[in-house]
């Protein structure tokens, strides 16, 4: 698959120990992006951060959380994030949803072992 120029970035902020159907959020977001057919998924996990109800969520040892913020990230054409959205507002009780225009540069992959490597 070769994606280039213009398309759409959707980051997804919830906590890590957010729940979907007995699994973590962000596991659930990922798999259904995959089964859904978007180009990739990338799953970030905050050192610390606040949301809308205001308390903290640090890594700090003196106040270790069970809750650290996780960001998924999810870049695609438009036309693929529409038809993700309503699947993922459905998913995603608390947390916060983005959506950004971006400029692809590069999407690539390796491809099969070996591929373009010279045997010299």
């Amino acid at each position: 698959m070769k994606i280039t120029g213009r398309a759409r970035e959707l980051r997804i902020y919830i906590g890590e120990s957010d729940q979907y159907k007995g699994h973590p959020l962000y596991q659930a977001i990922v798999r259904l992006a995959k089964e859904q057919g978007l180009a990739g998924a990338t799953v970030m996990r905050g050192l610390e951060g606040f949301g809308a109800n205001s308390r903290i969520h640090t890594a700090n040892i003196l106040r270790l959380s069970q809750d650290l913020p996780v960001v998924v990230v999810i870049v695609d054409s438009e036309e693929y994030i529409q038809r993700f959205l309503p699947l993922l507002n459905e998913m995603v009780t608390e947390g916060l949803i983005t959506l950004h225009d971006v400029d692809i540069i590069k999407y690539s992959h390796g491809g099969s072992a070996g591929a373009g490597t010279s045997t010299q």
